[in-house]
């Protein structure tokens, strides 16, 4: 178009799906693991208590979600 050129990307998100270049899921994994430590970092950094019923319910609450909300 007009001598512009697409640039090339190693990683594409379509309807909340990483693509990659050999269409591989391992970068929408990775990104969803990341996000999942990302918070159980967060919740344990949060709470002083180290109570197994309190730290898993907050985990089911927090970090699980995230797993229902993957697309795939």
């Amino acid at each position: 178009m007009h001598g512009s050129y697409l640039p090339i990307v190693e990683t594409a998100r379509d309807l909340g799906v990483l693509f990659s270049t050999d269409l591989s899921p391992s970068a929408h994994v990775n990104n969803v693991v990341s996000r999942a430590q990302t918070r159980v970092n967060m919740i344990l950094q949060s709470f002083v208590s180290r109570d197994i019923n309190l730290l898993m319910r907050a985990f089911i609450t927090r970090v699980r979600i995230i797993e229902y909300n993957t697309v795939v």
